[in-house]
């Protein structure tokens, strides 16, 4: 069964908003958080899908994650695109989860556990 990349997107998207770790210190937003977002090329946007399902996965490991409520299109696509940028390096980890968490304040350690396992893949 092939599932098209936009579904498994928001697949990746919800599993990831249960993640958890514990979170360093936030640092002052850099300038490249003003930066113009840039949408993937469909290679890259490959790539990213593909690292995307790895964090999704690992989250699974940890009891403490516990799963983001995005219930609008817009709350997915938000979510999707902060971890996309994350993953291209257009923000930070510490900016990342600063934006995470200023929208959803309860979920720091989610926020911090993808930002880390980011780091892995």
């Amino acid at each position: 069964m092939k599932i098209s990349s936009t579904s498994a997107y928001l697949l990746s998207a919800l599993v990831l908003a249960g993640c958890s770790n514990p979170m360093d210190s936030l640092t002052a937003p850099s300038p490249q958080s003003h930066r113009i977002y840039e949408k993937p090329s469909p290679a890259k946007e490959e790539r990213f899908h593909n690292t995307m399902i790895k964090v999704a996965q690992s989250t699974k490991q940890d009891p403490k994650y516990h799963r983001m409520a995005l219930k609008t299109d817009e709350e997915k696509r938000w979510f999707k695109d902060l971890m996309y940028k994350l993953w291209d390096r257009q923000i930070t980890r510490q900016e990342f989860i600063a934006q995470g968490t200023k929208r959803y304040p309860e979920h720091k350690y989610e926020f911090a556990f993808i930002a880390n396992a980011y780091q892995n893949y």
